[in-house]
């Protein structure tokens, strides 16, 4: 009995971390939180990206990273200047694994080229080896930064 009781919370426990991964962790600079839903992020503005990584051709679909660091208080456009250019977005995934960014390279009116968190890729939702999200860095040459299973996006003052 008590070996089945163990099991059932390990299982419940498993269920509930699972759930737990789908969303997506938003931090701001003065440590604001916010947690996006599937259904959350999946209402928000799309575009559509296709890139070329290491000779292979996907088109993904998802909310430009812009969107998403503004809903935690980043500076964008023309407020994104002086002292905010030293700030960085971290990524982390599921699995670990970390990407850094500068905040001015994700900005539209600085970079051209568009930075996105994908929830599809290639007209179907991303499978669980790669989702629920998916960084993509329009003109990367390499794959390092698509980071896979992203759970949470972070914006860093860097201090001198």
């Amino acid at each position: 009995m008590r070996t089945t009781s163990w099991i059932a919370a390990f299982a419940l426990a498993l269920a509930s971390g699972t759930a737990a991964a789908q969303d997506l962790k938003l931090i701001g600079l003065d440590g604001q939180i916010v947690i996006l839903t599937p259904d959350q992020v999946a209402a928000m503005p799309h575009v559509t990206l296709t890139v070329t990584v290491e000779g292979k051709t996907a088109t993904y679909r998802g909310v430009p990273l812009t969107r998403l660091l503004v809903r935690v208080g980043a500076p964008t456009g023309k407020d994104l200047r002086g002292p905010a250019l030293r700030d960085v977005v971290l990524v982390s995934a599921r699995d670990g694994y970390g990407v850094a960014l500068a905040l001015a390279e994700t900005d539209p009116l600085i970079r051209g080229d568009q930075i996105i968190l994908a929830d599809a890729a290639d007209g179907a939702p991303l499978p669980d080896t790669l989702g629920p999200y998916r960084l993509v860095i329009q003109g990367d040459q390499r794959g390092a930064r698509l980071a896979r299973m992203v759970t949470q996006i972070e914006l860093r003052k860097l201090d001198r």
